[in-house]
């Protein structure tokens, strides 16, 4: 049995755009609504998940038919009816020009009080910005652009008086108020593997978030990010990872050949998001050469088996320099208790809740 292990925090993504694994679920029919999701995220709270990740999309990347959930509003109204959990927020840049979504950001994190933050990711979907009639750079220039906006909208979230004259932007003696009481600014989360992608979170990030892959390549990873000069504090890791645990490591094995079989039946749409897809991204031709079920990474990581194989390969990856899990399940609800009721309390997580809860009642 795995001894407690408490510095180590636990999220989930949010279900913008319906079910993680297969569309065509009957254990869980699609819904991306907004009372899905508030619902979603206030038990995921209740069971002491640390984190929720909304990614965002102005339209459904696996079939645009489908409901999607708006990132940011949401996130405004999650911050709203939740009180612990920590809302990350995903911005394209080329979506938001930087003064806006620094106040944007900046809001929410009133809201939330400090409990907000952004995950800057270079757009994918090719589709979502051409139909728009939206220029979408290639790969390496999206993320000049998205560098300097970053830029920007760090300096804005930390309340000071930007004059800025770049490339992209130009910003003359703007300030925002009120900026965050609770801290410096929200905190800053950066995804992506690209060469560009590691650049921009050494500069600018807090926290790289890692899709799902191996324990040896995100031990890779973070030894060649801890192996560039930073200027302030340390950079932290995230990793997505979908989630299957069990009593023994046959049911988990049999649950994950189930959800692979259904996921198959999603080919056409499938097919259609690599269509629309950036050839010159790196996390989707990374993951075109791994079997896995989930979206980004998904079980490429090996949270699958039983709860003591889980909980180790947790584990495993803690001690590689994975601070923060970001969760997949599915069906969603039933496997995000399983996981809060037989993993999280090996991390403390139980702990952590009574230790705040006394100190709330000592003030």
């Amino acid at each position: 049995m795995l001894a407690e292990t408490p510095a180590v925090r636990f999220g989930i993504w949010a279900l913008v755009h319906g079910s993680r694994a297969a569309l065509n679920d009957p254990r869980e029919p699609y819904d991306a609504s907004w009372e899905r999701n508030a619902s979603l995220v206030a038990k995921a709270e209740s069971l002491g998940y640390d984190s929720v990740l909304v990614a965002q999309h102005t339209v459904n990347p696996h079939d645009p038919d489908r409901d999607e959930l708006e990132a940011w509003t949401a996130s405004a109204a999650l911050a709203a009816i939740t009180r612990k959990i920590e809302i990350i927020t995903a911005v394209k840049p080329l979506s938001f020009h930087p003064v806006v979504l620094a106040k944007m950001a900046l809001q929410i994190e009133a809201i939330s009080r400090g409990r907000f933050a952004i995950n800057v990711v270079n757009a994918w979907n090719l589709a979502e910005f051409e139909k728009a009639g939206v220029p979408f750079p290639e790969h390496d220039a999206r993320y000049a652009y998205g560098t300097e906006w970053l830029e920007v909208v760090s300096r804005l979230m930390t309340g000071e008086t930007v004059n800025h004259d770049g490339d992209q932007f130009h910003v003359r003696d703007y300030k925002l108020r009120p900026a965050s009481p609770y801290r410096e600014r929200p905190a800053i989360y950066v995804g992506g593997e690209s060469e560009p992608a590691r650049k921009l979170v050494n500069r600018l990030g807090d926290t790289w978030f890692l899709n799902g892959q191996s324990l040896e390549s995100v031990r890779a990873l973070i030894a060649d990010a801890r192996s560039r000069q930073r200027s302030g504090a340390p950079l932290a890791f995230g990793l997505s990872a979908f989630v299957i645990a069990r009593e023994s490591r046959a049911e988990a094995e049999d649950e994950h050949a189930h959800l692979a079989e259904l996921a198959a039946k999603d080919a056409a749409v499938k097919a259609q998001q690599k269509a629309n897809t950036d050839p010159d991204s790196t996390m989707w031709n990374r993951m075109a050469r791994v079997a896995s079920v989930g979206t980004n990474g998904g079980t490429a990581a090996g949270l699958v088996g039983s709860y003591d194989d889980v909980a180790e390969r947790v584990a495993a990856f803690r001690d590689a320099g994975i601070g923060l899990f970001m969760l997949q399940f599915q069906p969603f609800e039933a496997e995000m208790k399983r996981f809060a009721q037989e993993i999280l309390p090996r991390f403390g997580v139980g702990s952590r809740r009574r230790v705040k809860a006394a100190a709330a009642l000592a003030r």
